[in-house]
């Protein structure tokens, strides 16, 4: 039984990449990474349909970025309330 292989993002950004280049063709990027041209096409398309959300206005973050600042403001909120209990319980 095969496995399907899983690409990190930063392969097939690099793989889209060199497609998008035009250098070599689908067929020989294809042969190159061992990778099916019907997949390299695929990964293209959704590349280049996401692109434009790149340049969108809004607060200059991504969601990770987002996320990260909130977990780190959770994570201060829990240390404030660590240290208020230590000093109300005495320790």
């Amino acid at each position: 039984m095969k496995h399907r292989k899983n690409y990190t993002s930063g392969f097939k950004t690099k793989v889209v990449l060199e497609a998008i280049q035009e250098r070599e063709t689908i067929q020989e990027i294809g042969q190159k990474y061992e990778i099916h041209p019907n997949q390299i096409s695929t990964w293209k398309t959704r590349f280049l349909s996401g692109a434009s959300s790149v340049f969108e206005k809004g607060t200059g973050k991504d969601d990770t970025e987002k996320e990260r600042d909130d977990l780190f403001k959770k994570v201060g909120k829990l240390q404030m309330e660590v240290d208020f209990l230590k000093k109300v319980l005495g320790k």
